[in-house]
C-alpha cells in the first residue's frame, strides 16, 4: 500500500487518481499508523512552506514520516512536499522542513534574471544530473508541469535533475531513499505517469 499523506495540504484527489491509474493500492491518510504500514510514502503539497510545515508537525504525521525515511522507506515529496524535505526554508521568513536532505529553500527571484514571471508556472524540460531510479523510465528533455516561486538549494550530489528558467533550478533531488520532485507528475500526463510507475518499483 502506498501512503498519501494528508495533513490539510495538497492535490490529493489528482495524485490518488495517478496511482490508480497505474494500478497501485493507495490510501489518502492522517492516520500515522498507515505510514509505518505502508510500502511507500508520499508528500504532497501546495501554498505556503510556513503554513504546511506548521500543519505537518502539529498533526503528529512527521514524526513517522521522518522515522520510516531513517528507516530506509521510499519517499517522493511533490511540489511544496519536496520543499518540507529540505532542512529548512526562507518563505515569508525562516522555518524548519524535515530535514531529510541538507540545503535551503529560497525564491527564484534570487537567481532568475529580472523580467521573467513569478511563479514559473507551465511544461518546462528536464536536465538530468545524476542517475536516480525515478527517472529510469524517463528520457532526459521530457517536458514536465511546474508551479512555484521558491526552489531547493543544496549540494549538487543531492540534485538529480535541472530545469532551465533564465537560470538552471533544482527540479528533483534524491538523498538515498528519499525523493523529492518540484513538478507535479500527476499533472505532467504519460510522463509523469512513467515516473510515479517508476519509483513504485524501486
Amino acid at each position: 500500500m502506498i501512503a498519501i499523506v494528508d495533513y490539510g495540504v495538497g492535490n490529493l484527489f489528482s495524485l490518488e487518481s495517478s496511482f490508480n491509474a497505474i494500478g497501485q493500492d493507495v490510501r489518502v491518510t492522517s492516520n500515522p499508523d498507515d505510514l509505518r504500514k505502508s510500502e511507500r510514502i508520499i508528500l504532497p503539497g501546495v501554498g505556503a512552506f510556513g503554513d504546511a510545515a506548521k500543519k505537518l508537525f502539529s498533526s503528529g504525521l512527521a514524526e513517522p514520516l521522518i522515522d520510516e525515511a531513517h528507516k530506509g522507506k521510499n519517499i517522493l515529496g511533490i511540489c511544496l512536499g519536496m520543499q518540507l524535505l529540505f532542512t529548512k526554508s526562507y518563505e515569508f521568513g525562516e522555518f524548519d522542513g524535515l530535514n531529510l536532505i541538507p540545503g535551503s529553500v529560497r525564491a527564484i527571484s534570487e537567481v532568475i534574471p529580472e523580467g521573467l514571471k513569478i511563479p514559473q508556472m507551465g511544461w518546462n524540460s528536464l536536465k538530468f544530473t545524476n542517475n536516480s531510479q525515478i527517472f529510469s523510465r524517463s528520457h532526459e528533455g521530457e517536458h514536465v508541469y511546474f508551479v512555484h516561486s521558491y526552489s531547493a538549494f543544496c549540494p549538487e550530489e543531492f540534485i538529480t535533475a535541472t530545469t532551465n528558467y533564465g537560470a538552471d533550478l533544482t527540479a528533483a533531488v534524491q538523498n538515498k531513499n528519499v525523493y523529492g520532485v518540484q513538478f507535479h507528475p500527476e499533472k505532467s500526463g504519460n510522463v509523469g505517469l512513467e515516473m510515479l510507475k517508476a519509483f513504485c518499483e524501486v
